[in-house]
């Protein structure tokens, strides 16, 4: 299991290769935590299972919720500005998607208690265990089909539908969010996570 860093292809000139890059993130996150829910089961963690394990619950705890706003407050109402056909056919998406975000808190939330309970307490009981790898299976099903309509329709409509101004926009309001200087230099991406978190 590799737990590394997925490669910033991004930066906050390009808002909408970086939000998608967010989401490479989500899936090898979820999927750390998945690889250790079911494989480790309860037990005693090695030093790799626990590094990636905090390392995952570190990431939705702290960085993802920025990802939501990015689209929440940055993107969605931008495009929601627009009007067209195509727009009044996304706007119904978008609802759906924010609908995603709040049906995930529950089951983020639920991940995050059993994760740590694991780390503090160096085991996880079976009804536990059981209970961790249901909410992670169900994100992971939840975050596919989410992703798949983000990535594949929504990103590269509000491409289309963006003026730059408005675009250079989400990026500056992105980097805001993390503390980053709005000039940034290219090829620097920090994704969904503040300054001086851990990737």
């Amino acid at each position: 299991m590799q737990i590394g860093e997925v490669k910033p292809m991004a930066n906050f000139e390009t808002p909408l290769a970086l939000l998608s890059d967010c989401h490479r993130r989500v899936e090898k996150f979820l999927g750390v935590i998945e690889t250790v829910a079911t494989e480790g089961r309860g037990r005693e963690l090695s030093a790799e299972y626990r590094a990636g394990l905090e390392t995952a619950l570190r990431y939705f705890q702290q960085a993802a919720p920025l990802h939501t706003q990015d689209e929440e407050a940055s993107l969605f109402p931008r495009m929601r500005e627009v009007g067209g056909n195509d727009v009044v056919e996304a706007l119904v998406k978008l609802d759906g998607l924010e609908a995603d975000h709040r049906a995930a808190e529950p089951l983020h939330e639920e991940v995050d208690v059993l994760g740590r309970k694991w780390l503090d307490e160096g085991t996880l009981p079976p009804e536990d265990t059981g209970r961790l790898v249901e909410a992670i299976t169900r994100l992971r099903s939840m975050y596919a089909s989410h992703i798949a309509l983000e990535d594949t329709f929504v990103f590269p409509l509000a491409g289309r539908v963006l003026d730059e101004e408005s675009l250079s926009s989400v990026g500056r309001e992105m980097a805001d969010r993390r503390g980053i200087p709005t000039v940034v230099t290219p090829g620097f991406s920090r994704c969904a996570e503040r300054r001086n978190t851990t990737s």
